[in-house]
């Protein structure tokens, strides 16, 4: 087999890191103390962060910074910072979610190779090329992907030019990576920055089916679906885990390693994976990758189930009931069990170091002889095998003959101010000897320079230095202060297209998560009503892609709304103009110039996530405007899993592609703290949890109407469970005269909508 087959390890501290590079891991991800999507980890410092990547190139393995959340315009000018750093380390690749931060990348950065993270929701084959066009070389799939739909984007990726990564082993969000905001609602506690409260783990009331973690799924395992991976074009089998340690670290890549190997050398799978069941798990699924979601891919029990999974083992093997005894027995080895795998682990990652290497520079000069610097670097204590690192001594020199010079002289104060300050993350200077260097002479200082930057990128294998970046000042465009905010208007219901008649606001309308294969119903609805804005929802999935692609084609439209970054890649291609909806999660400058610059983009929706300030730093690119949602509800997560199985119980024992087009349930779910959330599936919808607050913001209106060209108000009614809804031509009209500044109607509107919050807006992230 020639295929190449990465295997991308968790690495949460520096002994997870050890032990994913001990255990045979291809490529490990580890993220900083700041900007990285997993702020429970214990991370690593950059000094580390430089060990490490020292450490893993002596065993061929490749080190990925995460820097994959949303970044807030006032986080610009320290990010760039820490670029600067990571473009003059031997860094193999940042993982990204931001938009505006691959924009950065691309412009500014150009030798990190960037990989899109999972957080960005990729699932079809629009989202590849615009990802690409980014600059991303390979893209991390959403985890909800079947094998079938792998397959198709691993042909697009290619033809792309674009490495796939899918995740094999650990924990599963219920929801769609970068769509949860299940926390952020209420606490700021964003997922998209790393503060996942993890919601879906919490207790629940017991519900009608009787489960008290109602939306807790088992963890995710493709142990044994790695033939049919790798024959499906997957390039990365990536494991999740950065908040577990060493020890699960080492079991899973060490097990996984094996099962690659053996497959490759035999053509059969070697291992039965039960080494897996030994380190933490919530019980394994492969039911996403199977495409068959069926009840049994929960689990009511959140923590760690490996003694379950040993004494249901017994009973197996005996086959008959066992003894509270033989219980204890079990218990009692499976612990022993795992302290010899936390022995084991430590014993291998002790050998290994991520100290930094001693440098010795030695100068020395004389007159009609060129400036000669003396390198040596020795090892550091600690490595094992065949990656002992041995002593190095390398010699370079200036290209002109040191000469006497009565004005400017090479001296040793000279060479010390120069050189130093060379101490870095990778090395220790412990010997700094200048005494061979003669007084009095000279060379052009340009020669130092040059020596300087020979003996940089000695250090740094080979790479030469790469200057530092600073941003260029971002060119605010206002808006005409005679403009006023506009009102637009959410609808979903082809009813509500009589709204037209009765407001000249925009009407954008939402069209469905899902179709029947080859739907052209839609195709003529809006040509039968062409003030109707298309509005494309966040997540579109394999066929209803395609159908969702097919209304854009067929109908033409001189504008829409997509929450789809695959419809925005083709809008752009087909010649639309296109706005970027709230669930592209726009939170900075950079974002919008990479929409518009990138993809032709008319405009942005800016995320509700963020709180008034920091809005109101965000630059308007000129000719182009920014949109904000005052009113709808407040989506918590989106599933492409059943929420209603757990809750109020289903006939169904699978959801299929049925239960999305016909199934329009309602329900809740209360935690134990009283709070009450509403499970909400409309037809053709995914499954979606709404919190029991409506958004309302109206003192957005008077805060910054200077920086907003429109405020769209949500009347979709989707979330909003048993509440009575107002009516909504008085929704229109009291929202048309709050803009229009008439102080009572923001009063009134509170009234129409008693159980409203705008948390967000002043908590922000």
């Amino acid at each position: 087999m020639t295929q190449k087959i990465e295997l991308l390890a968790p690495g949460g501290d520096i002994d997870a890191i050890k032990a994913a590079i001990i255990a045979g891991a291809d490529a490990v991800y580890c993220g900083l103390d700041t900007f990285n999507a997993r702020n429970r980890a214990s991370n690593i410092s950059f000094d580390q962060l430089v060990g490490a990547i020292r450490l893993a190139h002596q065993y061929d393995c490749k080190i990925f910074l995460t820097l994959n959340i949303v970044i807030l315009e006032s986080e610009f000018k320290t990010v760039v910072k820490l670029l600067n750093r990571l473009v003059n380390t031997t860094l193999d690749g940042v993982i990204v979610q931001d938009i505006g931060l691959l924009y950065v990348l691309r412009e500014y950065f150009p030798t990190l190779d960037i990989h899109a993270s999972t957080q960005l929701t990729t699932h079809n084959a629009g989202q590849i090329p615009f990802l690409k066009k980014l600059g991303a070389s390979r893209v991390n799939l959403s985890r909800e992907m079947n094998l079938r739909e792998i397959t198709t984007l691993a042909k697009v990726a290619h033809e792309h030019d674009t490495l796939l990564e899918v995740f094999v082993h650990g924990s599963l969000c219920i929801a769609f990576s970068g769509l949860c905001y299940s926390t952020s609602a209420s606490a700021g506690n964003s997922g998209n920055r790393g503060r996942c409260s993890q919601a879906c783990r919490e207790e629940y009331e017991t519900t009608e089916s009787g489960n008290n973690f109602p939306l807790n799924i088992k963890d995710n395992s493709a142990f044994f679906d790695l033939p049919a991976l790798i024959n499906a074009g997957v390039y990365s089998f990536k494991v999740e885990g950065r908040i577990k340690g060493a020890n699960y670290v080492h079991t899973v890549i060490d097990s996984f390693r094996k099962q690659i190997d053996g497959y490759v050398e035999t053509g059969e799978l070697t291992q039965d994976g039960e080494r897996l069941y030994k380190v933490f798990n919530r019980d394994f699924t492969n039911a996403f990758l199977r495409g068959d979601l069926n009840q049994s891919m929960f689990i009511d029990n959140p923590r760690d189930n490996s003694k379950n999974h040993a004494i249901d083992k017994f009973k197996a093997d005996k086959n008959e009931i066992i003894s509270v005894v033989q219980i204890f027995d079990v218990k009692k080895q499976l612990h022993e069990d795992k302290q010899q795998i936390n022995a084991t682990v430590d014993e291998k990652i002790a050998q290994l170091s991520i100290e930094k290497i001693s440098l010795k520079l030695h100068f020395s000069s004389q007159k009609d002889k060129p400036l000669t610097l003396t390198v040596i670097t020795e090892p550091n204590s600690g490595l094992i095998g065949d990656n002992v690192t041995e002593t190095k001594t390398a010699v370079f020199t200036s290209s002109s003959q040191m000469a006497v010079s009565e004005k400017l002289s090479v001296d040793k104060e000279a060479i010390e101010k120069r050189f130093k300050n060379i101490n870095n993350a990778n090395y220790e200077l412990v010997d700094f000897n200048v005494d061979q260097v003669e007084d009095g002479l000279s060379i052009p200082y340009r020669e130092i320079t040059t020596l300087k930057n020979d003996l940089l990128a000695y250090l740094n294998e080979g790479i030469k230095p790469v200057a530092e970046v600073t941003l260029p000042k971002l060119d605010r465009h206002a808006k005409p202060s005679d403009l006023k905010p506009e009102l637009s208007i959410l609808i979903c219901d082809q009813e509500d297209a009589a709204l037209v008649d009765e407001t000249d606001a925009d009407i954008y309308f939402k069209l469905p998560d899902a179709y029947k294969r080859g739907c052209t119903k839609f195709v003529a609805f809006f040509q039968e009503n062409p003030r109707l804005i298309p509005w494309f929802p966040p997540v579109l999935i394999g066929k209803d892609f395609d159908v969702a692609l097919n209304i854009l084609e067929e109908v033409k439209p001189a504008l829409i709304v997509t929450n789809n970054t695959g419809i925005a890649y083709h809008a752009q291609r087909l010649g639309i103009k296109w706005i970027a909806g709230p669930l592209l999660n726009t939170t900075n400058s950079y974002a919008l110039l990479s929409f518009q610059q990138n993809f032709g983009c008319s405009g942005a929706f800016i995320s509700n996530e963020i709180s008034r300030q920091q809005i109101r730093h965000i630059a308007r690119p000129k000719n182009f405007k920014m949109m904000y949602s005052i009113y709808h509800p407040i989506l918590l997560m989106a599933s492409r899993q059943c929420f209603f199985q757990q809750s109020v119980g289903c006939e169904k024992p699978r959801i299929d592609n049925g239960c999305m087009l016909s199934c329009n349930k309602k329900t809740s779910i209360k935690n134990l703290k009283g709070d009450s959330f509403a499970i909400d599936k409309q037809k053709g919808g995914y499954p979606s949890i709404y919190n029991q607050d409506q958004f309302l913001n109206t003192e957005i209106i008077d805060d910054l109407s200077d920086l907003f060209d429109g405020f769209m108000i949500d009347l979709t009614e989707i979330g909003a469970g048993d509440k009575p809804l107002p009516n909504k031509i008085e929704l229109i009209k009291q929202f048309e005269a709050a803009l229009e500044g008439e102080t009572k109607a923001s009063k009134t509107l509170y009234e129409m909508v008693p159980s409203s919050t705008n948390l967000q807006y002043h908590n922000g992230l």
